[in-house]
C-alpha cells in the first residue's frame, strides 16, 4: 500500500517551499494537483519531472476513487493545491477522509497558509481564533453566520474574493460596528497589502481603489470595555 502526502506550496512567492516539500514531490510516483499548470510552475522552478493528474471540485467523485485504487496498487502520491495546503478551502478532504477511512498512510507535509500567514502579522489575538473560508454567497446567510460571532472574543478570520471584498466589509462594519479589521491581499506576492485599523477606515481604503488578488479578512474579537476604549489595535 502507498502513502499519500499532504503537500503545502507557495501560496505566493515559490521560495517559500520548504526542502522536504521539493524532495517529496520529486521521489513521489504521481502529483494529484488542483491546477495541473499551475503546478507545473512550480515543478519546473525546481526541475521537477513526475507525472500530474488533476483533482478538483469539478471531478473530486471520479478522481477520488483512482488515486485511491493507485494508492491500494502501491503507489506514493502528493496531493497539492493551486497554493498553500490542501483541504484548507481547497480541494483535498474527500481523497484525505477516504484514504483514512481505507487505512491507508496520510502524511503531511506542513508549509503555507493563507490564513496563518496573515494571522502572523495581523497584530490581532493569535491565542484564539475561528477560520470560515469563504462565506456562503447570500447574504441572509452571511448575516446569520456573523451574528452569531458578535461575542467571540477571539479574531475571526474569513477568505473573500475581491470583487466581493467591498460589500463584506460594508456588513461586518453593520453587524459588528467599527471594530478593528485586518484586509491582507497578495500575501508573499509582488503587490503584498496589510492594511490594519477599523472597519470605517480599512473600507475607505478599499473603496478607493480596485481590490484585486486573494483577500483574507481579519475581525478582532470582542473586547472588554477598557480595551475598546484604548483605541488599540
Amino acid at each position: 500500500m502507498g502513502t499519500l502526502y499532504i503537500v503545502a506550496t507557495p501560496i505566493g512567492n515559490l521560495e517559500d517551499i520548504t526542502f522536504r516539500a521539493v524532495r517529496l514531490l520529486s521521489e513521489v510516483d504521481l502529483i494529484a494537483a488542483e491546477d495541473t499548470r499551475k503546478t507545473k510552475i512550480l515543478l519546473d522552478r525546481y526541475n521537477i519531472n513526475k507525472p500530474l493528474t488533476s483533482y478538483h471540485k469539478f471531478n473530486i467523485r471520479t478522481k477520488t476513487s483512482h488515486i485511491i485504487g493507485l494508492l491500494n496498487e502501491g503507489k506514493n502520491i502528493a496531493l497539492v493545491s493551486d497554493a498553500g495546503s490542501p483541504g484548507i478551502s481547497d480541494p483535498g478532504f474527500e481523497l484525505i477522509r477516504e484514504s483514512v477511512n481505507q487505512g491507508i498512510n496520510v502524511v503531511p507535509i506542513p508549509g503555507p497558509s493563507a490564513v496563518i500567514t496573515a494571522l502572523s502579522v495581523s497584530g490581532l489575538n493569535t491565542d484564539k481564533f475561528i477560520f470560515l473560508g469563504f462565506l456562503p454567497r447570500k447574504p441572509g446567510k452571511q448575516r446569520k453566520i456573523f451574528t452569531g460571532l458578535i461575542n467571540f472574543d477571539g479574531t475571526i478570520i474569513i477568505y473573500e474574493s475581491p470583487f466581493r471584498a467591498v460589500k463584506t466589509l460594508k456588513e461586518i462594519l453593520n453587524i459588528f460596528g467599527d471594530r478593528n479589521v485586518v484586509v491582507a491581499r497578495e500575501l508573499t506576492k509582488k503587490f503584498e497589502e496589510v492594511v490594519r485599523g477599523k472597519i470605517s477606515h480599512v473600507l475607505g481604503h478599499f473603496t478607493a481603489k480596485d481590490v484585486r488578488g486573494e483577500v483574507t479578512v481579519l475581525i478582532e474579537g470582542k473586547r472588554s470595555k477598557q480595551a475598546a476604549q484604548s483605541g488599540e489595535i
